[in-house]
């Protein structure tokens, strides 16, 4: 069944900034073309969790890009004035090793016209090359800085070290970002990149300290560990048999927006976290257990959460 998109002048509960990209991906089975980029995977991912959202990105008026949009309008993601705007749509180049990891290496270029939201969502989500590549970094930031305060802002920094430059440079970006967040989920790949030598916990506290309210590390079949400025807890992970990596960091993020949308008042409560990181841990889990960027439908999820 195919989702109906929300139109874009409807009030969305989640806006995605960031990404979109063609992943290639190279295997001993041959190459395969998916939409891809993590930002557009997290709007993706939402839509099929039956959450209203919208991408803001930057595609080109290809066949690639025409192939995003058809994905993303598939789940009834609404891809935002604007989008549309690169003379080619970016790729990145996967190669799945045999344990089913994946190495990446990218073709593109992110810019975005400055703009404001014509609305604030209630919740704003950005992350990955969109926060750290020029120029469209800045205009990423710019929004972010607007949204402040108007809604919950999640943030997932999504490490791609070939474009980051030093990683001086890189950490800098990452902590002008964070004060401006509610939530910042990274994976343990992430924090060693970002903080080698610091444990996860002492990561999730100094990041607690620059200013968000909930840190987030995902750390594989080791689980999750969750962090407020009053409790630190761990969710366990749940196995599954990978097919390959694509995408599960960016399923569980479509899950954690989603918990922390469906939360209800009782706010960052420990059963609230481990509620939250389970139904994330579960979405992971499903995607990984099939080829690509394939993240769980609403009712695939309730009945991995059943089970």
């Amino acid at each position: 069944m195919t989702a109906t998109p929300t139109s874009a002048s409807e009030p969305l509960d989640v806006v995605v900034v960031g990404e979109a990209l063609i992943d290639i991906v190279e295997s001993s089975d041959g190459q395969i073309e998916y939409p891809g980029g993590s930002p557009a995977n997290v709007a993706y991912g939402l839509g099929r969790l039956d959450v209203k959202a919208g991408l803001l990105t930057a595609i080109g008026r290809d066949e690639r890009g025409d192939a995003i949009a058809a994905h993303l309008q598939g789940a009834g993601v609404v891809l935002l004035p604007g989008s549309k705007s690169q003379g080619k749509t970016a790729t990145a180049t996967a190669r799945i090793a045999a344990d089913g990891s994946a190495e990446y290496t990218f073709e593109i270029d992110w810019a975005l016209a400055p703009l404001a939201l014509p609305y604030a969502p209630r919740i704003l989500h950005t992350g990955s090359i969109a926060t750290f590549l020029e120029p469209g970094a800045s205009v990423v930031r710019s929004l972010l800085e607007q949204a402040q305060g108007g809604c919950m802002i999640t943030y997932d920094p999504n490490i791609r070290v070939d474009l980051l430059g030093s990683h001086h440079e890189a950490l800098s970006r990452f902590e002008e970002l964070v004060p401006l967040t509610d939530v910042v989920k990274m994976s343990a790949h992430d924090a060693r990149w970002l903080y080698p030598g610091k444990e996860f916990e002492d990561t999730a506290n100094h990041l607690l300290a620059l200013g968000t309210g909930l840190a987030v590390v995902t750390q594989g079949s080791s689980g999750s560990l969750m962090a407020t400025r009053h409790i630190q807890l761990t969710v366990p992970a749940i196995p599954s048999n990978v097919a390959d990596t694509i995408g599960a960091g960016d399923s569980y993020m479509s899950a954690l927006i989603m918990g922390l949308l469906l939360r209800g008042s009782d706010g960052l409560a420990p059963t609230v976290l481990e509620r939250i990181g389970t139904t994330a841990s579960m979405a992971a889990s499903i995607t990984v257990g099939r080829p690509g960027a394939n993240p769980p439908t609403h009712r695939e999820l309730l009945a991995g959460m059943a089970r």
